[in-house]
């Protein structure tokens, strides 16, 4: 009598998301161009958490002090007129729309002229203090959180469950951004990219208030080599170390 042959599968692997009575918060941090929002957004959507993309706070202030030509030197009128607008987030979309005197902001937060002043413009102290307590207004009303930025772990949310540190060769990263912008019809010069990320990477981290640092527990990550899936995956499975219960 003829046996069938047994099949060994692989294991399946198992679905993980943060349990749904647990607050959990989760930081992202690192230079722009090491894809945060991609992968944080595709993370927090994984586990079960919130998005919150800090980034976009202060390039909608960025945005105001251009769109109501608010003179650069004038911190108090910069703060005032931020303050008035009330950043907050639309959460019945995803992600996650920025509003600006409840009228969404995205569509203007991204323009050329706003990403070649928004990292002086987040080294206002007075300013950042303002949005440090803003972002954690929304981790209280989100206490499930994936939130991603330059000082998340390191001044907004030190006791944060899990911190990520991403980063990547600097010419990687102006790779990605040619990229973007070349999926967007635009033909960009790849050397000026180079040489802005280094230029913002310098600002971001010689800031006196909340600068790029590496929190000292964070997980570091070098996107340089790997995909946004792999990223992501690798976030995952660090999350799921360290608090799957």
């Amino acid at each position: 009598m003829h046996t069938p042959a047994t099949t060994t599968l692989a294991p399946t692997r198992r679905e993980f998301t943060v349990p749904p009575d647990r607050d959990t918060i989760i930081t992202i941090d690192g230079p722009a161009g090491t894809g945060k929002s991609t992968v944080a957004r595709e993370l927090a959507a994984r586990i079960g958490l919130d998005f919150l993309d800090t980034g976009a706070m202060y390039r909608a202030a960025a945005a105001i002090v251009i769109d109501f030509d608010i003179d650069r030197e004038d911190i108090d009128a910069i703060v005032a007129k931020v303050a008035s607008a009330d950043l907050h987030f639309d959460w019945a979309i995803d992600p996650p729309t920025i509003l600006a005197w409840d009228e969404p902001i995205d569509h203007r937060i991204r323009d050329a002229d706003v990403t070649a002043i928004v990292s002086p413009i987040a080294g206002i102290g007075k300013l950042r203090e303002h949005m440090v307590r803003k972002q954690r207004i929304i981790a209280n009303q989100h206490p499930r959180l994936v939130s991603e930025g330059r000082d998340q772990g390191s001044v907004v949310f030190p006791d944060a469950d899990v911190k990520f540190f991403l980063d990547a060769d600097p010419a990687v990263r102006a790779g990605r951004r040619a990229e973007q912008l070349r999926a967007e019809g635009k033909n960009p010069d790849e050397r000026k990219l180079l040489a802005d990320i280094i230029d913002r990477d310098h600002s971001d981290s010689t800031r006196e208030d909340g600068p790029l640092i590496c929190p000292d527990d964070a997980v570091v990550i070098d996107t340089s080599d790997l995909s946004c899936d792999e990223v992501v995956q690798r976030l995952e499975d660090e999350v799921r170390a360290r608090i799957e219960l």
